[in-house]
């Protein structure tokens, strides 16, 4: 005949807690999981689309149905055509960002700087004393897509020689694509690249 061997009462609520922990444990895992790795994300990512929908998918710039990039990257200009951004650390990659980490007192920087002060005012037929500093400068990101205005028209002349534009229709250009301060008081004026480069596209 079986008999059921009687676990000491101490030992069977024990074991009533490592199950109710257990349970307690699967089910925040689960909320958290679910809840805020799944659902959470789901409705921000929703919610953005409907109230921010071209922030929320990239900021992206279209000419003729095309994305021709984001308007909150910088990416090379190589044409004399065109407007150029700041200088790149990361060679304008999106997975490479970053800056140079060289320190002002670093030779290297100085040196670099010294020789694309050079290539800018070469560039833009402009005396090196009149090259804007963001011109030769890397910006924390390495991908800063937006020039100060007169990082923008030091480059007037050579855009509208090598479009066959008068400058002043340029420098309208710029001046239109120049945005104010965000609420007039945070951040400087500011020209973004290639928005800038688009509408030059599209001047007749």
């Amino acid at each position: 005949m079986n008999h059921a061997i009687a676990l000491p009462a101490s030992s069977a609520a024990r074991t009533l807690d490592d199950r109710s922990t257990l349970r307690a444990s699967v089910g925040f895992a689960f909320v958290i999981l679910v809840g805020f790795g799944f659902l959470y994300s789901l409705a921000g990512t929703g919610i953005g689309r409907v109230l921010f929908p071209h922030q929320a998918t990239g900021s992206l710039v279209f000419v003729d149905g095309t994305p021709r990039g984001s308007s909150l990257v910088a990416q090379p200009f190589v044409d004399a055509r065109y407007f150029q951004p700041r200088p790149s650390a990361g060679n304008y990659d999106p997975m490479a960002a970053a800056g140079s980490n060289l320190a002002r007192s670093n030779p290297d920087l100085r040196a670099r700087m010294a020789e694309l002060r050079q290539e800018v005012a070469r560039r833009d037929g402009i005396a090196p004393d009149q090259v804007p500093a963001e011109l030769v400068t890397m910006s924390g990101s390495g991908m800063d897509p937006h020039l100060s205005p007169a990082g923008a028209r030091v480059q007037v002349a050579r855009v509208a020689r090598a479009r066959g534009l008068s400058e002043a229709d340029v420098a309208a250009l710029v001046a239109a694509h120049t945005e104010a301060a965000a609420f007039g008081v945070l951040g400087e004026p500011r020209v973004n690249v290639l928005e800038l480069n688009v509408a030059l596209d599209g001047h007749p």
